[in-house]
């Protein structure tokens, strides 16, 4: 591999705060309240509308998790009582009970993902429960994929069998890092006979894409600990890897506050470590996706890259196409293509409006003709690296997307014109500011707006 020299000057130009864009608009732009009568209407048209073409994307938030992880930005709730989990089972069977009787005709499930906190939490009894439920008297798109989040102190063989039996395929263990002092800083102490054992268990079970999610940016990280790391991770070959930047954001994450931030690395220091492990993974056989993963050429992420077919949404890259995805449980994200709702965030809220036969809808947004555009512009850059530009459009993008754009170019991050963008190589490692040139509602308010909102790009 011939590594690419990436400018310090651009590295503090550039790192600034910015979405990941896994929807646009993003999440603070959305209103704070949104009608459940106008949301309700809006899921059923166009339920109707995509559920014969393309099927549903369902996901499921499982918030609990054992022990708390201290980088940890996502909604969860720390408990190892697990009485809790019949009556959020029993939350979530209601709430999907609801949401059926807005859907016209027979569902067609194209992708289920169980997410969290920590799905494998629940006893495999209880994830059977869960599943059945949510698949009874449901049709199974030809092509549909099933797969959840596990943790690999916690995934048992007992897990996966019965997850295997119900048609789970891909399985997504989160590894962040093996050194023991960054494993005891961040509080997430997982051997690495763990993390082998489960991925063993997995394709003895007949997973056939097992992912690693690695961060770097973490604190008391350093080259030489990433080089240790991938030398491990890389000897047990995972078929993906999300190679995530850590999102350091403690005015909404508390818990990031339990840590010494001058451990942190630095800007420079970071872009280190993500060109350090980036090249170990193309030294190993993997190919870059986008953003933040990497395939083995066999999976199926890689082929969906190379026929132009990957999709992004709320759970990242997927193979599945489908723009419509029902999201179920605490602070759960549904995206009907033309808007968005999230549930209540905490679990009092939650279980308060399913259990007195209400929706947990909370906020969301519903796009305009603009937004739908350049949706479209942020999805093509962030799954293929290039984007053509509807005329239009062409006024917005003079104001808005040109002089970002420009200076862009002018730095050797993108190749563009009137017409159309593409990445440069230099370009991937700056992925998420080349998408914040199409993000009208970032441009509008001006990025120096987004700080407290938003991690910094690198």
């Amino acid at each position: 591999m011939s590594e690419i020299q990436i400018d310090p000057a651009l590295i503090k130009k550039y790192d600034q705060p910015v979405p990941r864009y896994t929807s646009y608009p993003t999440v603070p732009f959305w209103q704070h309240t949104i009608a459940q009568s106008a949301w309700m209407k809006e899921f059923e048209e166009q339920f109707v509308v995509e559920n014969d073409r393309n099927g549903i994307s369902l996901y499921i938030h499982l918030p609990f998790c054992e022990s708390l992880c201290t980088y940890c930005g996502c909604n969860k709730k720390i408990t190892t009582n697990h009485t809790v989990e019949e009556p959020y089972l029993l939350a979530i069977a209601r709430e999907w009970k609801q949401y059926r009787r807005l859907m016209p005709q027979t569902p067609v499930i194209r992708e289920l993902h169980l997410g969290g906190g920590t799905p494998t939490f629940f006893s495999p009894h209880n994830l059977e429960r869960l599943v059945t439920t949510i698949l009874k008297d449901c049709n199974l798109h030809p092509e549909h994929e099933f797969s959840i989040e596990g943790h690999p102190n916690n995934t048992t063989a007992a897990h996966l069998e019965v997850l295997a039996s119900l048609g789970f395929r891909r399985i997504s263990y989160g590894v962040q890092d093996m050194d023991p002092e960054v494993q005891r800083v961040i509080n997430r102490i997982q051997p690495l006979a763990n993390v082998q054992r489960a991925t063993e268990e997995a394709r003895g079970n007949g997973f056939t894409s097992v992912n690693f999610d690695l961060i770097y940016g973490l604190p008391l990280q350093t080259v030489a600990g990433m080089q240790a790391t991938f030398q491990q991770v890389l000897a047990l070959q995972p078929d993906r890897i999300a190679f995530y930047s850590y999102a350091h954001v403690p005015w909404t994450s508390r818990i990031q506050r339990l840590f010494d931030e001058t451990q942190l690395p630095g800007p420079e220091e970071k872009i280190q470590l993500y060109l350090e492990g980036k090249k170990l993974l193309l030294n190993g056989g993997y190919r870059d996706i986008g953003m933040d993963h990497f395939a083995l050429q066999h999976d199926e992420l890689f082929r969906a890259r190379e026929a132009g077919t990957l999709h992004r949404n709320f759970m990242g890259y997927t193979i599945q196409n489908s723009p419509f995805l029902l999201g179920l449980g605490v602070s759960a994200i549904s995206d009907t293509g033309k808007a968005f709702a999230q549930n209540a965030k905490n679990l009092h809220d939650y279980y308060n409006a399913i259990n007195n036969e209400q929706l947990a809808v909370k906020k969301g947004y519903f796009l305009n003709g603009e937004d739908r555009s350049f949706r479209r512009y942020i999805k093509d850059i962030a799954c293929k690296g290039a984007t053509v530009f509807n005329k239009e459009d062409r006024g917005l993008l003079e104001t808005f997307s040109f002089p970002l754009l420009a200076q862009l170019k002018a730095d050797g991050l993108v190749i563009c014109d009137q017409n159309e963008t593409i990445l440069t190589p230099a370009g991937h490692y700056f992925i998420r500011t080349i998408c914040s040139a199409f993000d009208l509602h970032l441009q509008r308010t001006g990025v120096s707006a987004s700080k407290g909102l938003f991690s910094k790009a690198i």
